[in-house]
């Protein structure tokens, strides 16, 4: 049974209360701060106050904290391990650099086909990308796998909101049943649902209270338990799981 626990805090202080080397994958989506550029004009002036969504949008993560987000990742990530970061093409050129002069190896962006147009204003944007980082060296589960993963996105949701079954492909080329997924930006608590599903525990935060409620309601939905943690004790294995 798959166990999760959650927090409302902010990412890097709870990625570094964390045990070193208790992740097997971390899947996030920072709150990137080119969207301020386009929250100004078009279609994603609504953002200020998320017309089209179920809240009110949230604070950004700027670029300047990448690095210490990076090196709390590694910390925090067993070896042999793999990290995903949802980003816009525009983020892409910033995080990237970054991440490599932590440790973690790029091997490409991953592109999410959401089938219909999004945000933006010069053309609407039908994608985002998906940052393919290594620590160490770990084969995918299925190298027929494309690297464009078409996936309708969710409408009308929670700001910026994963679709479960993307986060379900991600964690089963980088996971093993009974390992622990990772996600410091958790939101509606996609990729800890798609953990969950696939026989993961999950460990998430968020800066936004409303998102742990939802997170933890989805979770429970799906038959995850809570879980808490023994200092000094690998976070799931002293539960049994």
């Amino acid at each position: 049974m798959p166990h999760y626990r959650l927090s409302h805090d902010d990412a890097v202080a709870w990625l570094r209360a964390l045990p070193e080397a208790s992740a097997d994958l971390v899947i996030t989506d920072p709150a990137y701060e080119s969207l301020e550029k386009h929250r100004a004009v078009g279609t994603t002036t609504r953002l200020k106050r998320g017309k089209g969504s179920s809240n009110a949008w949230f604070p950004i993560f700027p670029n300047a904290r990448f690095p210490e987000l990076f090196q709390a990742l590694w910390r925090v990530l067993k070896r042999d391990s793999h990290f995903y970061l949802f980003c816009d093409a525009e983020t892409m050129f910033i995080a990237r650099p970054l991440a490599e002069a932590v440790g973690f190896r790029f091997w490409k962006p991953l592109i999410w086909d959401k089938q219909h147009i999004g945000m933006g204003y010069h053309y609407r944007a039908r994608y985002e990308c998906i940052l393919f980082f290594e620590k160490g060296r770990r084969r995918l589960s299925d190298l027929g796998v494309a690297d464009v993963l078409s996936v309708p996105r969710v409408h009308r949701g929670y700001p910026t909101e994963k679709p479960v079954e993307l986060s379900e492909v991600l964690i089963r080329q980088s996971s093993a049943p009974g390992g622990t997924v990772v996600d410091p930006f958790m939101g509606s608590g996609s990729v800890g649902v798609a953990a969950a599903r696939l026989g993961r525990d999950f460990l998430g935060t968020d800066i936004c209270p409303e998102a742990r409620v939802l997170t933890e309601t989805r979770l429970r939905a799906e038959g995850a338990q809570p879980g808490e943690a023994p200092p000094r004790y690998d976070l799931f294995r002293a539960w049994g799981a």
